[in-house]
């Protein structure tokens, strides 16, 4: 398999990883659940990840009876969320070196 976010499967490999039909991921990408990278010649190609997020999306629906709005909010939810935990480590990171700084100066 190829590895993370490089582009290398087209629509019916991925349907395959994926189990479920190529107009399907073509749906997920025109309710915006997906952006597959294009060729020249527009051939949509998917990553790991992409297949990743597609069998996200089919547990969301299909498991847990979510329909494609709110699988999106929730997609959406989840890249806030690790935005939030991104800056809540850019926050501990500099805090800590803050304290480092304060007890260097109290020392001297």
């Amino acid at each position: 398999m190829a590895r993370g976010s490089r582009p290398v499967y087209v629509i019916s490999i991925a349907a395959n990883l994926t189990r479920c039909h190529p107009r399907t991921l073509r749906i997920y990408e025109e309710e915006g659940l997906l952006g597959p990278v294009r060729t020249e010649t527009n051939i949509r190609l998917y990553s790991d990840q992409d297949v990743t997020k597609v069998r996200v999306i089919r547990y969301l629906t299909q498991v847990r009876g979510v329909n494609l709005a709110g699988v999106k909010m929730l997609l959406q939810l989840r890249d806030y969320m690790d935005l939030l935990r991104e800056f809540e480590q850019e926050i501990g990171d500099d805090d800590s070196e803050d304290t480092r700084t304060e007890n260097s100066f109290q020392r001297s």
